[in-house]
């Protein structure tokens, strides 16, 4: 598989021969949205709670008499049925969303994302991404250089100049092949990978 390699103005200088394993595979679109919903589902904390009847704040006191108000008959206000009351079935604190993927098949995603990004021409590989000091406009305005408004760098290697550079800048996320994730790779619209990623890319997926 040819991959585009650009130069420091995002202009193609030539191809970039990338391993078929990883950038040459069918895209399978069931398998990429179950590993995309699962990666997002295993990101839930499952804090979330709500009280029952029991838990509510309110008073143990008849609302009104049993009869001739012309009302349902009620015993207290932490009914399911009233405003404020407390639900049937509540959400618990220790709900779990976990999904498992195994191995096998989040490998096969993976490596069907970055096949895809690559036909679509939304994947392209660079020779290094090194910046001489910590600075953001430096590195926004190489981007700008290169027409990149919205932009995912897997780095063989992020230093800590590269790292300090690109955590205030919104729409552009620079990790490290371990860390690539499903969601990030179909967010972002461009995807740059240099040339010492792609080995440990093949490691991973191929």
């Amino acid at each position: 598989m040819q991959l585009e390699l650009l130069n420091d103005q995002g202009q193609a200088a030539s191809k970039f021969e990338a391993p078929e394993t990883v950038f040459g595979r069918e895209y399978n679109e069931d398998l990429v949205h179950q590993i995309v919903v699962a990666y997002q589902a295993n990101a839930r904390q499952g804090t979330r709670a709500q009280k029952d009847r029991e838990q509510v704040r309110h008073s143990t006191k008849k609302p009104f008499k049993q009869k001739g108000t012309g009302n349902a008959r009620a015993g207290m206000t932490s009914s399911p049925l009233w405003r404020g009351g407390g639900r049937i079935f509540p959400n618990m604190p220790d709900e779990n969303f976990t999904q498992k993927i195994n191995k096998k098949m989040y490998r096969a995603g993976m490596s069907a994302i970055l096949s895809q990004l690559a036909r679509e021409g939304r994947l392209a590989v660079v020779d290094s991404l090194k910046l001489d000091s910590p600075k953001t406009k430096v590195l926004a305005d190489k981007f700008k250089a290169m027409n990149l408004q919205s932009v995912m760098v897997i780095a063989d290697e992020v230093d800590e100049n590269l790292y300090l550079a690109s955590r205030n800048l919104v729409n552009v996320l620079v990790v490290e092949p371990r860390y690539a994730d499903p969601v990030s790779l179909v967010r972002f619209k461009k995807v740059l990978v240099t040339k010492g990623a792609i080995d440990k890319l093949k490691e991973m997926f191929a």
